[in-house]
């Protein structure tokens, strides 16, 4: 049932104080930096088509973007390459693990932009001449959904490039395949750059009400992409955002998600709202498990399933 009092005086604190009891789930270990993340991190923010933004404790804490800046990428490649990019990648959903080493029988392309060989030719598809130019496209891009100058966390970056080996092998094999024009090194450089991107609840929260709201930043008005980008890229989060358990969440929450292995998870609520939800540990699908929770109960107090 919906809350009477909608989105604008919904207890975000309450709202988390209800998710703190779940103590399932494991961090990341992808990387130093995610296994290290504070287990205790929970946070949920809103943002509005008024522009107001509203979240409850730790809503303003620091992460890196990880895998919840995909949608973003597949968004800057669209604007970028004047929607070519879907000639390049696939939009279909895989039932695989976000990093399976696979691609398209017979084309040679990822098979969407939401599992981490999408991801990788997205960010090799942005404006840009070198690796540092496409990385500065990105955060310049990133930065225009967010309605604020983001900046990259260094460390992250370079552990991200280090020790991708997956990733690296995806590239690889793209180039094999002639999916892939600039080098694997370059591109997967390009990637890390953009998952080691710092955010917050809040500031994921607007990125997501950016595409929900037809590519127009509420807090800032200015539009960051076009309402067509924004439209196609959130179909495709509803598909494949949630990777192998998508079918599951847009049954159970029924709102447009990216999940994140740093335990983010932003929601994009058609013509209603953006949402994040923060809280490292994962469930075997790399997703949140308070996060899935929150999620839920969001979807199911604010009536915003699309199928409802």
């Amino acid at each position: 049932m919906s809350d009477a009092s909608g989105p604008r005086a919904y207890d975000l604190d309450a709202l988390r104080g209800r998710l703190l009891p779940a103590r399932d789930g494991e961090r990341s270990t992808s990387i130093p930096e995610l296994a290290d993340a504070d287990r205790d991190l929970c946070a949920i923010a809103l943002a509005l088509p008024d522009g107001s933004v509203r979240s409850s404790v730790d809503g303003e804490v620091p992460f890196s973007i990880q895998s919840a800046v995909k949608p973003f990428l597949f968004a800057l490649a669209l604007a970028d390459t004047d929607g070519a990019a879907l000639a390049r990648v696939g939009i279909e959903p895989t039932g695989e693990a976000f990093d399976a080493i696979k691609l398209e029988s017979g084309t040679g392309r990822p098979p969407n932009p939401m599992v981490n060989a999408g991801a990788i030719l997205t960010c090799a598809l942005v404006d840009g001449d070198d690796p540092d130019e496409r990385a500065s496209r990105i955060v310049a891009g990133l930065s225009g959904f967010a309605g604020r100058r983001l900046e990259v966390d260094d460390d992250v970056a370079h552990s991200e490039h280090l020790l991708g080996d997956r990733n690296h092998a995806l590239a690889h094999l793209m180039r094999d395949e002639g999916t892939l024009a600039v080098t694997a090194d370059d591109a997967v450089a390009v990637y890390a750059r953009a998952c080691a991107v710092l955010v917050d609840a809040q500031t994921l929260a607007v990125m997501g009400a950016t595409l929900a709201l037809g590519g127009v930043n509420p807090v800032t008005g200015e539009r960051a992409v076009s309402a067509r980008i924004a439209r196609d890229v959130v179909a495709v989060m509803a598909t494949c955002g949630v990777y192998d358990g998508s079918g599951r969440w847009m049954r159970a929450v029924g709102v447009p998600a990216k999940s994140s292995v740093s335990g983010a998870i932003v929601l994009s609520a058609p013509g209603k709202l953006g949402a994040a939800i923060v809280s490292p540990p994962l469930d075997e699908h790399g997703t949140s498990v308070r996060g899935r929770i929150g999620a839920e109960a969001l979807s199911d107090d604010l009536g915003l399933h699309v199928f409802g």
